[in-house]
């Protein structure tokens, strides 16, 4: 026992070591923060006098603002950002939050100052009535980058690149592109290669200098910090002049996603349960002798918010309008985008991954060739379980999820702290409807809203959407718009990148998806109320690999089509995620006396053997 006591601290220890031999990377953001200013205020008891930062580049979701948008102090800004280094719950608590009014010490003032449990006095700006007003909704753990680890990558070793600054070519293209989801956010999957809306959409779209093949480095003074996005971007227009197919659109670009149906297998199809007792067209995922269903709640069509300004300017004053959206009755397969909007609202991040690797063991896919016990039990003598079975792998693509969580929120509060897709909605309604001072602070989105208005015919649609002129607010899929934490990097998008990787890594990845020997892919139904098999109109073989990238591109991008994310805020947290996983696999490794190995093939089309 001694010996065991011996070895099992070596074991730790080289794990540790292994962890500590990383290298913590410099984190670089794009200089927002202290890019764009005010203009100097008249006036001694403005604190925005004297060029201090108007922060119109960041989060500031939460924080107290001014009837025009912007903030009411900097300081405030300034305090958060300390409270996030320091991680202390006293100065969270000191914070300012909400619309106001504030006592001279920065807290509420209260409707029964007597009483210390009474609701504060809120100052909301848009009327309400049934729901009632709402309270205050707080930021969302912005202490969880400073937490240390047993296991994987610490959440601070790892990074990302500077996210698009608010005046780049690639902001502008990442607009565009959410406003015309949020467009199309209604048209059935199905439908898409014989809609007149994703038609206009694409041809709208390839007309932004950062998705055309024929672009110059720079156009007007672009600030993109970004260089080697420029490869990993799709691109709409190949030549300048042929858009890639209407299937396509809307699609990440990591190996697989641009083939078969736009939904993953994964999102779709169940298992056939205890004594094969149900079809996977059914839908239902067997958990042991209990069943979980597919289908989504349908939430209502056509049903937007954040489209008027006294509820948007609420909603950055942190108004908790949650669970105020409006659905249908009953269930269906994810059909439309707003089906998976619908997904991701209320998910619980890892759930699609976890029922990704039933569906793989109910297919009896077979695991990667390095693993061990994969002979007949006349040769093995010992079936995978607790180690290298089942059990194994269900555990470790949930293990991985709040290690991937705590790294992107180092990202997203301790450096990038990027607005949200929602608050550059409303800088734009502010250069349409703003007197000249609101415009001149907001003159960073001089190149937007030219684009917008030019040749895209973009702001036209906008404007029909949301019934007024000038309104350029984005219609958002949620009454709350998006979380009260910074766009960048993504939390699904990295919990995907991690989980997914997790699954690459385990099962064969090049394996043909097959039930029974035969290929599959289905689809849903415009109506969403069955799946049919469309393997001989997608005729692309559809691999483990390829459905599972589909899969975490779909949740990643299904946040987008709720316009709480960019595309940058995708594609860039997928490969954080990625190292969170691979790191967590190399020190587990160690843990394990049978010689093994794992072949996982990587979002850029690589792989590594671990």
């Amino acid at each position: 026992m001694q010996y065991r006591r011996q070895k099992s601290l070596a074991v730790r220890q080289a794990a540790a070591e292994l962890a500590a031999a990383r290298v913590h990377p410099t984190h670089y953001s794009n200089g927002d923060e202290n890019r764009f200013r005010f203009e100097n205020i008249s006036g001694d008891n403005d604190p925005r006098a004297n060029n201090a930062p108007t922060y119109i580049g960041n989060f500031t979701k939460c924080l107290p603002h001014d009837k025009d948008g912007f903030l009411l102090n900097p300081s405030d800004y300034d305090a958060w950002v300390r409270a996030i280094d320091s991680g202390e719950q006293s100065e969270i608590a000191g914070l300012r939050i909400g619309p106001g009014p504030f006592q001279p010490n920065g807290d509420f003032e209260y409707a029964n100052p007597a009483n210390p449990n009474s609701p504060p006095l809120l100052n909301w700006s848009h009327a309400y009535s049934d729901p009632p007003a709402p309270g205050i909704r707080a930021w969302e753990s912005q202490g969880a980058g400073l937490t240390h680890d047993l296991e994987g990558p610490d959440a601070q070793s790892v990074t990302m690149p500077p996210c698009p600054s608010l005046d780049s070519q690639e902001l502008i293209a990442e607009m565009a592109e959410v406003y015309w989801m949020a467009i199309c956010r209604d048209i059935p999957f199905r439908n898409w290669a014989t809609n007149a809306t994703t038609e206009s959409a694409r041809n709208s779209l390839k007309r932004f200098w950062w998705f055309r093949s024929d672009r110059t480095d720079d156009l007007n003074g672009a600030t993109d910090r970004l260089p080697d996005s420029l490869q990993r971007r799709r691109i709409f227009s190949e030549n300048g002049t042929t858009p890639v197919p209407l299937e396509k659109l809307f699609r990440g670009v990591t190996p697989g996603e641009q083939l078969g149906p736009y939904i993953s297998q994964f999102l779709l199809i169940g298992n056939t349960g205890i004594a094969n007792a149900q079809s996977i067209t059914d839908g239902q995922i067997a958990y042991g002798a209990i069943r979980a269903d597919q289908r989504v709640r349908i939430a209502c069509e056509d049903v937007d918010y954040l489209q008027n300004w006294n509820e948007w300017l609420d909603v950055q004053n942190g108004a908790d309008v949650r669970n105020r959206e409006s659905y249908e009755a009953g269930y269906r397969f994810i059909a439309r985008p707003r089906d998976i909007a619908t997904y991701v609202h209320h998910d619980a991040l890892h759930e699609a991954y976890l029922n990704a690797c039933l569906i793989l063991l109910g297919l009896k896919a077979p695991f990667d060739r390095g693993l061990p016990f994969q002979l007949a039990d006349y040769k093995d003598k010992q079936q995978g379980f607790a180690q290298f079975g089942g059990p194994h792998i269900l555990t470790l693509v949930t293990e991985v999820a709040t290690r991937a969580l705590k790294a992107v929120r180092y990202q997203k509060f301790n450096i990038h702290r990027r607005l949200r897709p929602e608050a550059v909605g409303g800088w734009l309604y502010q250069r349409r409807n703003g007197n000249s001072t609101i415009r001149n602070r907001l003159a960073a989105l001089t190149n937007m809203e030219a684009a917008f208005s030019g040749t895209s015919q973009l702001a036209n649609v906008i404007e029909t959407r949301n019934g007024t002129h000038d309104n350029w607010l984005l219609p958002m899929a949620f009454p709350e718009g998006s979380p009260t934490h910074p766009s960048y990097g993504a939390g699904h998008a990295t919990v995907a990148g991690a989980c997914v990787t997790i699954l690459k890594a385990w099962f064969d990845h090049g394996w043909e998806l097959k039930s029974g020997g035969s290929r599959f892919a289905y689809e849903a139904n415009a109506d969403g109320t069955s799946l049919f098999d469309v393997s001989t109109i997608y005729t692309d073989t559809l691999t483990v690999e390829g459905e599972l990238n589909k899969l975490a591109g779909n949740i990643s991008i299904g946040r987008d089509w709720a316009g709480v994310h960019y595309y940058t805020d995708y594609i860039e947290s997928l490969r954080l995620g990625e190292q969170i996983a691979l790191g967590m696999l190399e020190e587990q490794k160690l843990t394990y006396s049978e010689n093994f190995s794992l072949t996982v093939p990587l979002f850029d089309g690589t792989s590594v053997r671990i």
